[in-house]
This record gives structure tokens, sequence and C-alpha cells, in this order.
């Protein structure tokens, strides 16, 4: 918790700010972040895994909220506040987001297991000792979540699952850590 207890507690300044915007500008000369650009500031390459490719593209266009395939800076902020400075209910919307892959405001078991599969298959590829069946986390989590038993989890369910079991909030908050790079690149000089 120490680092990430730390990045939240970096006071990002106008001074930041401007300078991050000089930065964005230097390394998105068109003013937008490409899908590209995004995958390598996460240090996606071609020896990243095929998971971490497909998790680091759901990331980016949850972050692309008008759909133009660019994040301007304008988004590019946004994303960086919530990922310094967001609630845990910011965060954990984020997260429904992410997983609502066709955005009809409720998941499926499909989506739920997508996820979950890319997750512990990165999680996998840093721990090859871990192995785990998706199949059954995925029961689980509707097992808890799913209050009304219509197979959907809501946003209410998904944000009440939880608030109220600390292994549903490991599932279901999605924590990258891109908070350690951005405190990186403000101390750059």
């Amino acid at each position: 918790m120490g680092q990430a207890q730390a990045a939240m507690d970096t006071e990002v300044t106008l001074q930041n700010i401007q300078e991050l915007y000089r930065r964005f500008t230097t390394d998105c000369p068109s003013g937008n972040l490409h899908l590209h650009e995004f995958k390598k500031i996460f240090g996606i390459n071609s020896r990243s895994t095929e998971e971490e490719v497909a998790f680091m593209e759901i990331v980016f266009h949850s972050f692309d909220s008008n759909k133009d395939g660019v994040i301007d800076f304008l988004e590019f902020v946004a994303a960086v506040h919530l990922i310094l400075r967001g609630k845990l209910e910011d965060k954990l919307k984020w997260s429904f987001k992410v997983y609502d892959r066709d955005g009809n405001g409720c998941l499926d078991r499909q989506e739920v297991q997508h996820i979950i599969k890319i997750i512990y298959k990165l999680k996998k590829h840093n721990d090859a000792a871990h192995t785990v069946n998706t199949e059954d986390i995925c029961d689980r989590i509707f097992e808890l979540v799913d209050k009304n038993h219509d197979s959907r989890i809501s946003l209410e369910e998904f944000l009440e699952g939880a608030e109220k079991d600390p292994w549903l909030m490991d599932q279901l908050k999605l924590d990258f850590g891109p908070s350690d790079w951005f405190v990186e690149q403000l101390k750059k000089p």
C-alpha cells in the first residue's frame, strides 16, 4: 500500500499539468494520443503477451470517452485524475465500464469472464505457479453480486457487491498501476 498511497498523496499542481501538457504535445504532436502511443507508454511491445495487448486496448477505449479512436488532452487529464485522485466509487465505475464491452449498462457472464481471463493470464504471466479456473471465479462473482438472479450485473449491483466483500473488490477493481508511471513522469526533468 505504501507506493500506491504515496502516489495518491502526490499533489498535482497547475505547474504539473502545464508540464504534462508540454510533454503530451511533444510526444503527441497531433494533439491526440493514439493506441500505439498509449501501448508504448505502458510498455506494450512486440514481446508483450496477447493478454497484455488486449487489456491495454480495452483500457485505451475506456478512456476514449467520445469514441473517436484517440485520446485528446482533456481525456488524458480525466484519466490521470481518475488514476491519481479518483475516489474508490469512481474507480469502480470505470472498472464497470471496462467490463461492459458492449456498453449496454449491464454485465453478462461472457463480459465478466473475458476480463477475468485476461487479468488472470496477466497475473499468471507474472506468477507461473498461479493457476485458476476463471469460470469458477465468474460463477462466484455472479453468486455474490447478481442479487435479482437475472444473469446480468447492473452498475448498482457491481458497486454494492464490491463494497461488501474484500475478495470481490479485489476481483472487480481494475488496478494496473499507471499511477507509478505518472508520478515518475512528473519527476523527470
